[in-house]
């Protein structure tokens, strides 16, 4: 593991342009599950029901149901070391932007400057009539902790979060912003991701295809390793950290 690291740092070190792409795997170390894994809140709750904008906007009672579950874990979820690394390379001008499937708001209140929500966030929500915006702790209490839908002060509307539902266009703007970073980068650090989920897998590939190189980190092998320059396997939390401080090392 130690000869991947130094690989690792020497690869960043050499890179003008850093960005890096965060999945599920990342927050799973500061205890948020895999929603997709077996056990994970898609095998308890069918998403067509409970999470697509569909079912949403005819029944939004399935979704606040669900978040009684969900919204404890986010809201106790803390930044692990994983998150903070990102927050150290890019203090040492080697991390342009995180691009992250998730909505945990965590690489945020790491310290990460430039954080691009693919799926949007959990803490925020706006109102579907008048679009107001609302933060996770109002909403908490106009929903009485999710006890009931909760409702625009303004207007009586609906309050939806803003996260991006099954069925729902991703934000173009985010969307396009994050393929030109991926595009733009000579080096992409892939963190947390089996890379199964659409478009966001398709990422690294614009990556590639313009000359950059690819460094995987995940708990275990997946699929798509072939395409890295680099696999390093272990927890994000601990690796990350690591490859931070060889590259500190490395600079003197």
């Amino acid at each position: 593991m130690m000869e991947e690291i130094r690989r690792c740092a020497e690869m960043i070190l050499d890179a003008k342009k850093v960005v890096a792409l965060t999945g599920a795997g990342i927050s799973v170390e500061s205890g948020i599950p895999d929603f997709r894994s077996p056990g994970g809140l898609w095998t308890r709750y069918d998403p067509i029901l409970y999470a697509s904008l569909e079912s949403f906007m005819r029944n939004p009672e399935r979704f606040y149901e669900m978040a009684r579950e969900l919204s404890p874990t986010l809201e106790h979820a803390e930044p692990n070391p994983a998150h903070y690394a990102l927050v150290d390379l890019e203090k040492m001008g080697k991390c342009d932007a995180v691009i992250t499937q998730n909505i945990d708001y965590l690489h945020q209140r790491a310290g990460s400057s430039l954080v691009l929500e693919l799926h949007g966030t959990y803490s925020s929500g706006h109102c579907l009539k008048c679009n107001k915006m609302y933060t996770i702790e109002e909403i908490k209490v106009i929903s009485e902790n999710n006890t009931r839908v909760p409702l625009c002060q303004i207007d009586q509307g609906v309050i939806k979060p803003d996260v991006i539902f099954f069925g729902e266009p991703l934000d173009s703007g985010v969307l396009g912003r994050a393929a030109g970073l991926a595009s733009n980068a000579d080096l992409m650090l892939v963190i947390g991701c089996s890379l199964e989920v659409y478009p966001a897998a398709s990422l690294p590939l614009y990556t590639r295809k313009n000359g950059g190189r690819l460094i995987f980190f995940n708990t275990t092998t997946t699929v798509h390793d072939r395409l890295a320059d680099l696999v390093c396997l272990g927890k994000a939390g601990e690796v990350l950290p690591q490859v931070v401080k060889a590259c500190k090392e490395m600079v003197g």
